[in-house]
């Protein structure tokens, strides 16, 4: 299979998205609530300002804000009681944001138990607490929120503060999949892909990450190039494996620009190009992929679609050396011996070899016993 067997790596890859989400929710909440407040100001909504309960704010914006919906919030609007914990949260006046979700979320509110949740889970405005998160998130779900679908599931999935099951997770990744969540379509793709909490399915794992992937999900665009390159859950196609790996890349994944890369030279799906497997090498080793920079040394270490050059090669040897690429420690450790585009050093030699010859590299292995037997003699 293209990918891991283990659904714990998969939970893990969706863990990391969960930060940058939650960064851009937050940013694109309050600059859409700005927006909306701007139009009623514009619009001359006739809001009597009240100042009372506003001293919290620390932007002039969010003193806007709360003036116009403190009133309401404080005789019980859940709507306005929503907006206030907004407003606070663009503020980061964390507690205020928490005092005005809760007082809207025990009232029913869906969106307010699910940030009231959010916050339990990131600790702010409030000790972090993944027994509440998950409390309130799965109030939001059981209402139809599809973030809070998601994440419950997520939680399921890894047993936080929940007793783990991947039934659970499976059925939870669903409901929000069924929605169009990008992630939980990730997610339920990758229950599929190894057959954890469902029967296992590659057409199923391809089916959901198509929908994922056609969403613009970065991730599962590489994903899905990778299932048509080796032909699982479709029929193989370097074509379409090509445009998905192009997609994904365009959007800055590494491992997406890495596969181009060598799409381009060995002309697969696309016309072989030597320029521009180094333009996708490039891209990717800026980026600190060990596999990219290794391909990178090589291209300038033989002059393929760059200027040959082997103090070049060194250079993005040594890079993925230190990320512990053994082929890199090797090469590394030959170019040393030689003295080529490196200063000639038996010592350095010898590291990096045994650095390759530690994680089994057989070459490595049988250049160190020689190199070895030349020291002893």
């Amino acid at each position: 299979m293209f990918r891991c067997q283990s659904l714990s790596v998969g939970f893990l890859l969706i863990l990391s998205f969960i930060a940058l989400f939650g960064v851009v929710l937050m940013h694109l909440r309050s600059v859409l609530f700005s927006l909306f407040f701007l139009s009623l100001s514009a619009a001359g909504s006739g809001a009597v300002p009240d100042q009372i309960g506003c001293d919290a704010c620390l932007s002039e914006s969010c003193q806007k804000s709360c003036r116009y919906w403190h009133p309401l919030a404080q005789d019980g609007d859940i709507g306005a009681q929503f907006l206030m914990g907004i407003t606070y949260l663009s503020d980061q006046s964390y507690e205020q944001a928490v005092t005005w979700y809760r007082k809207a979320a025990e009232q029913g509110h869906a969106g307010a138990q699910y940030e009231l949740g959010f916050m339990y889970l990131n600790g702010q405005g409030v000790k972090q607490n993944d027994e509440q998160a998950a409390a309130w998130f799965r109030k939001a779900a059981e209402q139809g929120v599809a973030d809070a679908q998601y994440r419950l599931g997520l939680m399921y999935g890894s047993g936080i503060s929940v007793k783990q099951s991947y039934v659970q997770a499976a059925a939870w990744f669903r409901k929000a999949a069924e929605q169009g969540h990008a992630d939980a379509q990730v997610g339920l793709a990758l229950m599929y892909e190894v057959g954890q909490g469902v029967k296992q399915s590659g057409e199923q794992a391809a089916v959901w990450f198509r929908k994922a992937a056609e969403q613009g999900h970065a991730n599962s665009q590489y994903l899905l190039g990778g299932m048509y390159e080796v032909g699982q859950g479709f029929k193989q196609s370097d074509e379409q494996a090509a445009a998905w790996f192009r997609k994904a890349a365009e959007q800055g994944v590494a491992d997406a620009q890495f596969r181009l890369g060598l799409m381009y030279e060995r002309g697969r799906g696309v016309k072989q190009s030597d320029e521009q497997a180094v333009a996708w090498y490039r891209k990717a080793a800026e980026q600190g992929l060990a596999d990219a920079q290794f391909r990178l040394g090589l291209m300038y270490g033989s002059g393929q679609g760059v200027k040959q050059s082997d103090e070049q090669a060194v250079a993005w040897y040594r890079k993925a050396a230190e990320e512990g690429h053994a082929n890199a420690q090797h090469l590394l450790g030959l170019m040393y011996f030689e003295g080529i585009g490196v200063e000639k050093s038996i010592e350095q030699s010898f590291y990096w070899s045994r650095k390759a010859a530690n994680q089994g590299h057989e070459d490595a292995q049988k250049y160190l016993k020689n190199l070895e037997k030349l020291l002893s003699t």
